[in-house]
């Protein structure tokens, strides 16, 4: 079998993979789905979805830092990453394991391209294609719901100490537009350092998101100290920043999150 990942590598593999390391959280919930779980030999701490992986895997470090030696003595056929969960030096230590394939996620079209190559990747054709199917069914309902929505003007925090928020080119912000939500940061890249200085008054909502770092009531208390009046609100970083089969579940908690806004 050959095919391209996500960034424009060849991948070779002579059959199926049985045995499979995934090093971003997102996706191990994705193989899940797509009712791979007993070929699942490996994964992160935060592979938190479902539950009950993190105590039925063995757990290979975090999705930044990994016990090379752990994967290895895993054996595994294959090795999930993600350009942006994971650093190029992962990805190049564990090509001197086995076969990686790379993800590249910053649309809900790149979401969909993951879904059915995993499908085609693992044998799994039918349920990625009903995975991916459901999920097209599932945006289209919402951009119906959302149409006739004002657009309202956001900052999506990610960090504290430094503060940092979505930029451009992310999967948040593309999913921020799904909502009609205007991105104040989105002419930055990435996730830059920001000031609470910079917050102004025509901010219509600041987002504090739930990961990676757990915004609670207290940050709203601290920022609302020194910008009296700004609208916050604790969000679910899991729907704005997980793809896979996550986004199935985003579409309702993005309306009832429109209603309470």
């Amino acid at each position: 079998m050959h095919l391209i990942d996500q960034i424009g590598r060849t991948i070779h593999l002579k059959t199926i993979p049985k045995r499979i390391v995934s090093l971003v959280p997102s996706q191990t919930e994705l193989l899940y789905d797509l009712g791979l779980e007993s070929s699942i030999v490996g994964i992160t701490k935060f592979c938190v979805h479902p539950s009950h992986l993190v105590a039925s895997k063995p757990i290979i470090g975090g999705t930044k830092q990994i016990h090379i030696e752990k994967i290895k003595a895993l054996n595994p056929d294959i090795i999930l990453c993600n350009k942006e969960e994971n650093t190029l030096e992962i990805v190049e230590m564990c090509e001197s394991i086995c076969t990686v394939h790379v993800s590249d996620i910053e649309t809900v079209d790149h979401n969909v391209e993951l879904i059915l190559e995993y499908g085609k990747l693992f044998a799994k054709e039918l349920k990625a294609k009903s995975i991916s199917t459901l999920l097209q069914e599932n945006i289209h309902d919402f951009k119906l719901y959302i149409n006739d929505k004002s657009a309202l003007k956001v900052a999506y925090f990610i960090w504290k100490d430094p503060w940092m928020v979505a930029g451009n080119t992310t999967f948040i912000n593309h999913i921020l537009k799904l909502n009609k939500l205007i991105n104040v940061y989105g002419h930055l890249s990435r996730y830059p350092e920001v000031l609470l200085d910079e917050l102004t008054e025509d901010i219509d909502v600041v987002f504090l998101s739930s990961e990676p770092f757990p915004f609670q009531q207290k940050h709203i208390d601290e920022i609302n100290k020194n910008k009296p009046g700004l609208k916050i609100k604790l969000v679910n970083g899991e729907y704005f920043s997980w793809y896979g089969s996550r986004l199935l579940l985003a579409m309702n908690y993005f309306k009832q999150l429109r209603k309470d806004l």
